[in-house]
């Protein structure tokens, strides 16, 4: 496929909107965020009329306290929001409307693992919803359904059903819905799985084991899947244990395969992957962790592709992220650094742009586009916005006030920023 038409206009990523959640937009509608990454499982917001700046009180529309701590963003469909959340040991799913009132509290099980100091918990995937119920998994297992009033329809724990979880940091990987099914991913120590199951009740639709010859560490994923749909080609891609694979919707057998994540020759056993790939139309953008290599494949590859030029579109094999997602947006990448150093590639080629420091703190959260901007979120609450663009230029920098890991959420001309203490609304007023 010539890269003309593999990099159009941006309004082509429509091409990728899941099933579950397509609708014809124009620009200037409101969009749902329905599971993280938002509409398009990107990061992408087709959203204008954002605001640029705030603070702990400028542009704030509303800000309600939450129970606990957690880096799950929250997701909105309409006037209602969900989130997960520690309150105490034990862990909850909150539904709030868009005036930040909180409706109702679901407890979904206890044993909160707050890991790393403050760098996460058990709370840390992010719910899914589809406007009529909404499904949430905790990392110690407990997967559950719910409709909008607060019901349970169904629910299990993950762990008595595939196996108990062997990964250091907790299973914070996110499923993602589709249709009437919801993907689940699982890699750890031993068992590397990957599940489609029927969204209205729970049950296993298939499941398939990958392969791999990871080690120690590195068998362990906290990266999310992610659904590549442009025509007749679709598939899902799980990343982690070294590899990043391909699989069939229909019963998840490997399409592709590529590895050299993890070289051989000066392999590292701690080498984890937590960073999601991204997939564009014609390009997946595939990261590792520590300073490893970055990749752009082809949504055409076949077979093995690791040590083969098959399937290979570029490389970047040194200043990478390592936590947050990559962003693709308008022919261009954009790899936030976890000590908040911004890059821009060509998206056909690889070829470096920029690569500035924007804010010197640690950054988990992943970039989001919107608005002819990037919105980046920093562990102290500063957030820095960059204008879109082969030029680097910084918009705006503001400081929410509160300790957040959790990715910025747009719906309904609204920016939505989970902290550690709240959930906050920036909006117009």
């Amino acid at each position: 496929m010539p890269f003309s038409s593999v990099f159009p206009r941006p309004l082509r990523l429509r091409a990728l909107v899941l099933a579950s959640i397509s609708c014809a937009i124009s620009p200037t509608q409101a969009e749902n965020w329905p599971q993280w990454r938002g509409p398009r499982n990107d990061g992408v917001s087709l959203e204008t009329g954002l605001p640029t700046t705030w603070s702990a009180t400028e542009n704030v529309v509303w800000k309600t306290s939450l129970p606990g701590p957690a880096g799950a963003t929250p997701v909105v469909w309409g006037d209602r929001i969900f989130l997960t959340s520690a309150k105490g040991n034990e862990l909850v799913l909150i539904s709030l409307n868009t005036d930040g009132k909180i409706l109702w509290e679901r407890k979904l099980g206890d044993g909160d693992q707050v890991v790393r100091g403050d760098e996460g918990n058990s709370a840390s995937p992010s719910p899914s919803t589809d406007g009529k119920h909404v499904w949430a998994m905790l990392g110690t297992g407990e997967l559950a359904c719910f409709d909008f009033d607060g019901n349970e329809i169904w629910k299990f724990n993950l762990q008595d059903r595939y196996g108990k979880f062997d990964i250091q940091f907790g299973m914070t990987s996110t499923p993602v819905l589709d249709g009437d099914r919801l993907y689940v991913q699982l890699l750890h120590t031993g068992y590397y799985l990957l599940a489609a199951l029927n969204k209205n009740t729970g049950e296993d639709i298939w499941k398939h084991e990958r392969q791999s010859d990871a080690k120690a560490e590195c068998e362990h994923s906290y990266a999310s899947p992610v659904l590549y749909r442009d025509g007749d080609n679709e598939f899902l891609l799980v990343h982690g244990a070294d590899y990043v694979t391909a699989h069939s919707l229909k019963d998840g057998s490997e399409i592709f395969r590529c590895g050299g994540l993890n070289p051989e020759g000066k392999y590292n056993m701690t080498l984890r992957f937590v960073a999601s790939p991204v997939a564009a139309e014609g390009l997946v953008v595939v990261p590792s962790a520590k300073n490893g290599p970055v990749l752009g494949l082809s949504v055409h590859a076949k077979g093995d592709i690791t040590k083969s030029a098959e399937g290979h579109i570029w490389r970047r094999d040194e200043n990478t992220p390592d936590v947050p997602s990559p962003l693709v947006y308008d022919g261009l990448v954009y790899l936030c650094r976890e000590n908040g150093i911004l890059i821009c590639l060509d998206a056909k080629t690889g070829k470096e742009y920029y690569m500035e420091r924007t804010h010197s703190q640690r950054h988990r959260a992943s970039p989001v586009y919107a608005d002819g901007k990037i919105y980046l979120m920093a562990r102290d609450g500063v957030s820095t916005v960059v204008k879109a663009g082969k030029k680097f230029e910084v918009l705006a920098t503001n400081d929410i006030g509160e300790a957040v890991s959790a990715s910025p959420v747009i719906s309904n001309g609204r920016i939505y920023l989970r902290t550690y203490d709240s959930l906050v609304a920036i909006g117009k007023k």
